[in-house]
């Protein structure tokens, strides 16, 4: 008996931690409570014609389902004083109502159990069910004194869920009732029963069928509803990140959208300065000396000297055939790209390609040609302005 009552505790508790972890809304204790009522027959399971000495009974159920798959319920029937059986201590009952039992029964909602729940209950469910009771047998005082006895029940209810809203079942409960304690298993019935077992000469056979109403819950409808596994705070923070980076990807794509319109200008520009025909530079000094400066542009890392640049070479070269005195100055540079000994070396090249070609093209000694690498140039603001050669002449 013992183990008995410790295992209905535990299925208690198991019910209580399952709950703990449970993935569904609509949990409160003010939550999926429904109230049955019931109605069927109750005949003795041993010893006695299960049709011919079966008696009406009636009673409600008050259940709580803890999760989607375990409850706890609160059931009280009545059974009614029909036919003319008398009992073994040769007593016919007088009352209408003759025998009443009320059990605390933990349910177990097999589909859910074993098949989780969908979020909604199925149209139809089998629920097992096991408790203890206490059942009272009523007597005319001059006859005999009124009986109690503890009672164990188990049974499997049937329930056809009915509706949109499944707020509706329909009961099917087949169940056996032991009396495990007490002189007596019912009423009106040959059998005297002293000892704390099950034992089926001391059992009832009950078969009921009902009605079930599934109140309404805090989650808007009559059943467990499944949760949302998420904190809203946490969600609305995220959308709040991602909102702030979409903004500031606008900001970028405006500032990268500015810097290509400023590359294009600086572009343009540049395309302009290589394709500008010579400066001649004029400056009045006291020796009276007139300085012309030619500039010629090369492409980054080379020192080969492109075809649009050959004018601002020959511009050079004419003037020293019209000036046989006139000399020219050739310094090359570079932009900072690279390192410093690579940089050297090119801005010499370049100084010498010009000379080079003053000198094969145009016929012009070497001894009026002085070229000269700079390195990196610093002249221009813009680096890869500096990947040049300026002709600086002199009388």
């Amino acid at each position: 008996m013992k183990k008995i009552i410790t295992l209905c505790f535990a299925l208690v508790l198991g019910a209580a931690a399952v709950n703990a972890q449970t993935t569904v809304k609509g949990s409160k204790f003010t939550d999926n409570w429904s109230i049955g009522v019931q109605g069927g027959l109750i005949s003795p399971a041993a010893h006695h014609a299960v049709i011919g000495d079966a008696r009406p009974i009636a009673g409600l159920t008050l259940t709580k389902m803890i999760t989607p798959a375990f409850g706890l319920a609160v059931e009280g029937n009545m059974a009614f004083n029909v036919g003319s059986h008398i009992d073994i201590q040769g007593v016919k009952g007088a009352c209408a109502i003759d025998a009443t039992q009320v059990s605390l029964l933990a349910n177990v909602n097999l589909g859910n159990f074993l098949c989780g729940y969908k979020g909604e209950p199925r149209a139809v469910e089998f629920v097992a069910l096991y408790g203890f009771g206490w059942a009272h047998n009523f007597y005319p005082e001059s006859q005999s004194p009124d009986v109690n006895a503890l009672t164990s029940k188990a049974g499997l209810n049937i329930n056809f869920n009915l509706g949109a809203a499944k707020a509706w079942q329909i009961n099917v409960k087949p169940a056996i009732v032991w009396a495990l304690s007490g002189n007596t298993a019912a009423v009106g019935y040959k059998r005297i029963c002293h000892n704390t077992h099950y034992d089926l000469s001391c059992a009832l056979l009950e078969l009921t069928a009902g009605v079930t109403y599934k109140f309404s819950n805090s989650n808007g409808s009559h059943n467990f509803v499944k949760a949302k596994l998420y904190d809203q705070a946490e969600v609305d923070g995220l959308n709040a990140k991602i909102n702030d980076l979409r903004a500031g990807l606008k900001t970028k794509d405006a500032d990268l959208q500015k810097a290509n319109t400023t590359i294009k200008d600086l572009q343009n520009q540049l395309n302009d300065c290589r394709n500008r025909a010579p400066q001649v530079i004029r400056e009045t000094k006291e020796s009276t000396t007139n300085n012309l400066e030619s500039v010629v542009t090369f492409a980054q890392g080379k020192s080969v000297i492109a075809a649009s640049q050959y004018p601002n070479v020959e511009r050079i070269a004419t003037y020293l055939k019209n000036h046989k005195d006139a000399k020219v100055v050739i310094k090359g540079y570079a932009s900072p790209e690279g390192s410093i000994e690579i940089n050297q070396k090119l801005a010499k090249a370049r100084a010498e390609a010009v000379k080079t070609l003053l000198q094969k093209k145009y016929g012009i000694k070497s001894s009026r040609i002085q070229a000269e690498g700079q390195g990196v140039g610093n002249m221009f603001s813009e680096p890869d302005w500096n990947r040049v050669a300026i002709s600086t002449l002199t009388e």
